[in-house]
């Protein structure tokens, strides 16, 4: 076995002892390469459970954070989902894999151009990618299936609670930036919101606005 095939194994091996175990979501896991995502000094750790630094200050998050938030989310191959924070572009890659179409925004506009170039590269033609303010969600293309939000807010954003289709499903971490988040699977359902509590997390502040880079 090579030591890149070693590497991926143990990667998978991680991700199901960290309680990720969803067929459809290790098989999306395995089929995108994370090392598409990591650049530079930090390549060649792109398969250890760990988050790593990208540029304009941001995070690829640790995979096996990617996978629990993926499983809890319940894609399938009709939903249209919306991801807030493109960062790297590994989670929306992750996600092209199972959902019908995928809309990711990020207020860094390089974030952004970098990320198509990973997207176009490997051939994923379901990501829309756009450098917007994800505090506001996607108003023209609402309601979403499921909304997946990859960075802290002090409480599920109202704005994107209201794009959200009925019986669809959104997960965010929920808190503090400098303490302990808490990751929140919330539910539409006729009456209103069910807010579940999955686990504890640490993400970057979810931030209004676009950024200057």
């Amino acid at each position: 076995m090579t030591q890149d095939a070693e590497a991926k194994m143990q990667f998978l091996f991680a991700l199901r002892s960290k309680g990720v175990m969803d067929k459809r979501v290790l098989e999306a896991m395995e089929k995108i390469d994370r090392g598409a995502f990591v650049k530079g000094l930090f390549a060649e750790r792109a398969y250890e459970d760990m988050p790593l630094p990208i540029a304009c200050g941001q995070t690829i998050s640790q995979p096996s954070v990617v996978g629990l938030m993926t499983q809890a989310l319940q894609v399938d191959a009709r939903h249209k989902v919306l991801e807030i924070g493109t960062g790297s572009g590994y989670q929306a890659a992750v996600l092209s894999q199972l959902a019908r179409r995928v809309y990711t925004l990020d207020r860094h506009r390089r974030l952004v151009k970098e990320a198509q170039a990973v997207f176009d590269e490997l051939g994923l033609t379901n990501i829309t990618s756009m450098a917007a303010d994800g505090t506001r969600g996607l108003p023209e293309q609402a309601p979403f299936d499921r909304i997946l939000i990859t960075a802290a807010a002090e409480d599920p954003p109202g704005p994107l609670l209201e794009e959200l289709k009925l019986g669809g499903i959104m997960v965010v971490p929920v808190g503090q930036s400098d303490a302990v988040q808490a990751l929140i699977k919330v539910t539409r359902t006729e009456t209103g919101f069910e807010y579940d509590e999955l686990r504890q997390v640490r993400f970057v502040p979810l931030v209004e606005g676009m950024s200057a880079d």
